[in-house]
């Protein structure tokens, strides 16, 4: 486990330099979740990105026992704006996404919403988050067979309409509708997409 981190966070240090922050939260029944922020400053840009949510498998919720060594991996990256919120309190709410598969034993892929059921940051338009398709920004990182490749799965903050019509239309139409109308993804205090 504590080896494959240690991978793992080479690979976010090559794709996004070094972390200038970084803190651990345990919740009660799972393994260490770290997160590590990383700033853009060339871009406006601050990053987090989790550690720790790759250590074990996924296990699929309908599987009797859960394999300890096959089955996906993946660890969470959120980018924003820098020094339009006070996004560091978002660090609870990533933990919180990362340790979804050991709590509810679900599997965290594209195309899923996650939510916390409070702002991200305070001031937040968003309490949940859509997980996108990986492989832009950090690629995946190879382990050794049989074990699934970790996957660096971006986080697209959500208002509450836009989740609710997510529900609704899908997380396709959602990413359409938000392309359409050129929405600034990582602006901490974007308003909702127009959705009618």
């Amino acid at each position: 486990m504590a080896e494959i981190l240690a991978l793992v966070e080479a690979r976010l240090r090559t794709a996004l330099g070094e972390p200038d922050a970084r803190a651990a939260i345990t919740f009660l029944g799972t393994d260490r979740i770290e997160v590590l922020r990383f700033v853009d400053a060339d871009a406006g840009l601050v990053r987090y990105a989790t550690l720790g949510m790759s250590a074990q498998p996924m296990a699929d919720p309908t599987a009797v026992l859960a394999d300890p060594v096959k089955g996906p991996r993946a660890e969470l990256v959120l980018s924003v704006r820098a020094g339009l919120a006070d996004t560091d309190k978002v660090l609870r709410a990533l933990a919180v996404f990362a340790a979804t598969p050991q709590v509810e034993g679900v599997v965290v892929a594209p195309g899923a919403s996650l939510d916390v059921g409070e702002p991200l940051w305070p001031g937040a338009p968003f309490s949940s988050v859509l997980v996108a398709e990986p492989g832009g920004l950090v690629e995946d990182l190879d382990l050794d067979d049989p074990m699934d490749p970790v996957r660096f799965l971006p986080l697209l903050p959500m208002t509450q309409n836009e989740a609710a019509w997510k529900r609704v239309h899908g997380a396709q139409a959602l990413e359409e509708r938000w392309l359409a109308n050129g929405t600034d993804l990582r602006d901490p205090l974007r308003r909702s997409v127009p959705l009618d």
